[in-house]
């Protein structure tokens, strides 16, 4: 059954006190800001090299009070979590960096439309080509659509980037974009 096993690695991301040193994979470290921000709605096509972040939440969303929800592509997932910041709740929406070319659409409308609660994308770019059929650079939607954008280099700076989910919400009723780029 979906949900009921919390595996012990992922439960210290839920149980952790705010502030409390962890070590944590970049994409754990981007699940457990969300958690501390109080992120309502977690949405995503799973693809590597973000597909930790989805198995993570996925595991601890009903222990952390949060909604998580796989989609059937970047776009819905795009749109799962824009409603949920349109309507006023904190939203995650994350995906490999080509899923980025397949939300485009709902981003660059958000982006001028804005909304009423917090939504962060994350997209996860793979330099190198890892695990991914091409390369792009993701900060250039953030620089087109005229959205903050921060790039973790570090597992740390994932968390506790001053741009990060679990800081202040930016003064744009805007989304913002993340897209870390393994250092």
């Amino acid at each position: 059954m979906r949900g009921t096993i919390v595996y012990a690695e992922n439960e210290r991301l839920v149980s952790a006190k705010a502030g409390e040193t962890l070590l944590l994979l970049g994409n754990e470290a981007i699940a457990r800001a969300a958690i501390e921000a109080g992120v309502d709605l977690a949405a995503t096509y799973p693809g590597t090299p973000s597909s930790e972040i989805g198995l993570v939440l996925d595991d601890v969303a009903k222990d952390a009070g949060l909604k998580f929800q796989y989609a059937v592509n970047e776009k819905v997932a795009m749109e799962v979590g824009a409603s949920a910041a349109i309507g006023g709740l904190k939203s995650l929406v994350f995906m490999k960096h080509v899923g980025m070319n397949v939300a485009a659409d709902v981003l660059m409308t958000l982006a001028y439309t804005g909304v009423r609660g917090g939504m962060v994308v994350v997209t996860a770019d793979d330099p190198g080509c890892h695990s991914s059929q091409n390369e792009q650079d993701n900060r250039l939607f953030a620089k087109f659509a005229n959205l903050p954008c921060w790039s973790p280099l570090t597992r740390r700076n994932a968390w506790t980037s001053p741009s990060s989910p679990s800081s202040s919400p930016p003064s744009s009723s805007c989304p913002s974009s993340c897209a870390p780029r393994p250092g």
